[in-house]
């Protein structure tokens, strides 16, 4: 049970940065990016091919980042300047990467086995991915609430939180959105590029699902972990994805088939979709109940006293 969990908090930490991306563009930007599935694949990809070539990997890192940054710049282009909704813009772009990704590839995987990547380089022995998950995570925490806290950083924000009041405040809200989408689509892009050297391949098919895997992490860290300073909720949305993994792990455990986990994050993160709104009327329902159970109340008491 301890290496399930073990695991399990491991490969979090090395989603959590995916989450954090999802972040940047649905929470922040209030924009549904269909591109991560498409972009965590590049991401990987691009390592891959770099590594298999003698490539330092570290640098091959922080390509596939780059790589990613491009997706996501593309998306951006298409929704502010072509006026492609939001989310057709992200699905356009995400097609588009299938064929880049698999001509990037050659071939459907790469094996990565026999090359050193970043956790060879970094000691730990048997908790390699663990420790280097951990130090990304928490870096990529400090630095996003670092840049947040700048003008560019709450010029972005301001643009998720009123477009409208932004642009009359002189913030080009295209630029910001392109910039968004560029960062969050290189954060998912360099966890796709962890993810690939610390299973040591990388897969075409990889990203399905990505963008509702970050969902549900950034959800269940809200519910999990509430805070209202940047720094809590990008914490929050590390604490979401890697219980969000254990979660997984344990249900596997306990004999769930493996094919299922797709329809059991779909539904997880509709209930926690719902949560505010099943919250709000629960909470109605009681309140109606007190009131009446009080008029009730009064009405007994009131007969009790005619009676006497």
């Amino acid at each position: 049970m301890l290496n399930i969990i073990t695991g399990a908090i491991s490969l979090g930490l090395l989603w959590s940065v995916t989450a954090l991306g999802v972040y940047i563009t649905f929470r922040m930007l209030d924009y549904a990016d269909m591109t991560v599935d498409g972009s965590i694949v590049t991401g990987a990809a691009i390592v891959a091919v770099l590594l298999t070539k003698g490539a330092n990997p570290f640098t091959a890192t922080f390509i596939a980042c780059i790589g990613g940054m491009a997706a996501g710049v593309v998306t951006g282009i298409l929704h502010t300047k072509l006026k492609i909704p939001a989310i057709l813009s992200g699905i356009l772009t995400q097609i588009g990467l299938y064929s880049v990704n698999i001509k990037i590839m050659g071939k459907a995987n790469i094996n990565l086995l026999k090359v050193d990547t970043l956790f060879d380089i970094i000691p730990g022995g048997k908790n390699t991915v663990l420790i280097g998950g951990g130090i990304a995570a928490m870096a990529l925490v400090l630095l996003l609430n670092s840049f947040l806290a700048t003008s560019l950083g709450s010029a972005l924000r301001a643009t998720g939180n009123n477009e409208k009041m932004a642009n009359a405040m002189g913030i080009n809200t295209d630029t910001m959105k392109i910039l968004g989408l560029a960062l969050g689509n290189g954060l998912v892009a360099f966890s796709g590029a962890l993810i690939a050297q610390s299973q040591q391949y990388a897969d075409m098919g990889m990203g399905q699902g990505s963008i509702v895997i970050g969902l549900a992490s950034v959800i269940i860290g809200e519910v999990l972990y509430h805070r209202t300073s940047i720094i809590g909720k990008l914490t929050a949305v590390v604490v979401g994805a890697v219980s969000y993994r254990i979660i997984i792990a344990l249900v596997i455990d306990m004999g769930m088939d493996p094919l299922d986990l797709k329809l059991f994050t779909a539904i997880t993160v509709v209930i926690a979709l719902s949560m505010p709104r099943i919250k709000g009327y629960a909470m109605a329902k009681i309140k109606s109940f007190r009131k009446h159970h009080i008029k009730a109340t009064i009405k007994i008491r009131e007969k009790e006293g005619t009676a006497i």
